[in-house]
């Protein structure tokens, strides 16, 4: 055994991150009044460079995913912690900052919650995003700004009921550091893009967020129920879409997460009990409590209405869509699109080492699929560049992987 002292280079630990404890230039006020985000605003027009922005949300406790915060910081303007509660005209503010570039972590998480506050960016930077295309091995906020900051962010409230009023102190401060060194960040990732040869990929990544607008309302939603594999027949389906719309319903009126209303797993429950009267659905765990007793009939009524739906009305076992079938079952289907699959697959992973971004950011793997299960015809690389950009591939990721998935196509 080497008795040898001097660490290896894959032992040396790096140096401690220095923590992030409160803002450099002091906790600001909530901006809660509209001369306070006069006052803001005008700071942030005189201010210069990117605009750090963030939201902080209430998922899990209240319906739907407003802002209940927001934080902006910019050079020469401070930070500014603005409550979009009683400020319902926030014009005065998206006009100070609408040409500039706002630097966000993981911006689609908080640009729909922002439109819906009026405030819209014509430029971004998404810090997440740069760093997957950077290959950092980590891409959460906290990660990446140790990585190349050296710095540590608080932790633990990010998971909090912001709809809180008023906001703890502690709360104040997490929120105000998540925007603290977010320009420091995009500056860093920049210059590694930039390295990297990966600027122009970057900006067409921002390019096409914005593009593409607030997510459509989800198909079906109720087919997301925690459980709902457990459900076997068309009948159980029926009855547990209806109850999922009565907790909805519900929900909304009482601006509450519907899980706080009735958990997913209660849904389930009572749709696999299948009670025969109030009583019998009061005998299942949740619907003992205080509250659902009081709701029995509600719940009741929903399942009833579901388990009486004419045959023809029934859900199908699974949402009709215009994409192929389960991976799982090509190879039974069609062996040739399995194998093109394969082939695609194996080349994109070598272009993922390669370039060092993760395989899902190189192409969409739903395109991936849809390519292999059907290839354009004929199957050349004019036509797979076509079938590409057709479904919102990059042009980058176009000519990244026009020859491997044209290679895949005419393989099999």
């Amino acid at each position: 055994m080497s008795t040898d002292p001097t660490p290896r280079p894959e032992q040396e630990t790096a140096p401690a991150a220095t923590p992030l404890l409160a803002p450099r230039d002091g906790l600001p006020p909530v901006i809660e009044t509209s001369t306070q985000l006069v006052e803001y605003a005008e700071a942030l027009r005189a201010g210069t460079g990117p605009v750090a922005v963030d939201a902080e949300r209430a998922s899990g406790y209240r319906y739907g995913q407003k802002a209940y915060l927001v934080q902006l910081r910019r050079n020469g303007s401070g930070t500014g912690l603005l409550d979009p509660i009683p400020l319902p005209d926030l014009s005065v503010l998206q006009a100070a900052i609408a040409d500039a570039e706002w630097v966000l972590h993981a911006a689609n998480q908080d640009l729909p919650c922002l439109a819906e506050i009026g405030l819209v960016p014509s430029r971004i930077f998404d810090t997440e995003l740069a760093a997957r295309l950077a290959g950092l091995p980590r891409v959460g906020l906290g990660a990446v700004v140790e990585s190349l900051l050296g710095y540590s962010l608080q932790k633990g409230h990010s998971a909090a009921d912001w709809s809180t009023r008023p906001l703890p102190e502690e709360w104040l401060v997490y929120a105000a550091l998540d925007v603290e060194v977010l320009v420091d960040l995009r500056d860093a990732l920049a210059a590694i893009l930039e390295e990297q040869g990966k600027t122009e990929w970057a900006r067409q990544e921002f390019e096409a967020i914005l593009a593409a607008g607030p997510p459509p309302p989800k198909q079906d939603p109720w087919r997301r129920t925690s459980g709902v594999h457990g459900l076997r027949s068309r009948r159980q389906l029926g009855m547990l879409r209806a109850i999922w719309e009565a907790r909805d319903t519900l929900a909304r009126k009482r601006d509450v997460a519907p899980g706080r209303v009735l958990p997913d797993s209660a849904m389930v429950a009572a749709v696999q009990a299948d009670p025969k009267n109030e009583g019998a659905l009061l005998e299942l765990p949740v619907f003992r409590g205080r509250a659902n007793r009081r709701l029995v009939a509600h719940w009741f009524t929903a399942l009833a209405r579901g388990k009486a739906l004419p045959e023809d009305d029934l859900p199908l076992h699974s949402k009709p869509g215009d994409g192929p079938p389960p991976v799982n079952r090509w190879a039974d289907r069609d062996p040739a699109a399995a194998q093109r699959l394969q082939l695609a697959r194996a080349g994109l992973a070598e272009l993922s080492e390669k370039h060092s971004v993760p395989v899902e950011n190189i192409v969409s793997p739903d395109l991936v699929r849809r390519i292999t299960w059907s290839p354009p015809e004929p199957r050349d690389a004019a036509t797979v560049a076509e079938a590409l950009r057709a479904g919102g591939a990059r042009e980058w990721q176009v000519v990244l992987t026009v020859d491997v998935l044209t290679d895949a196509v005419t393989k099999a």
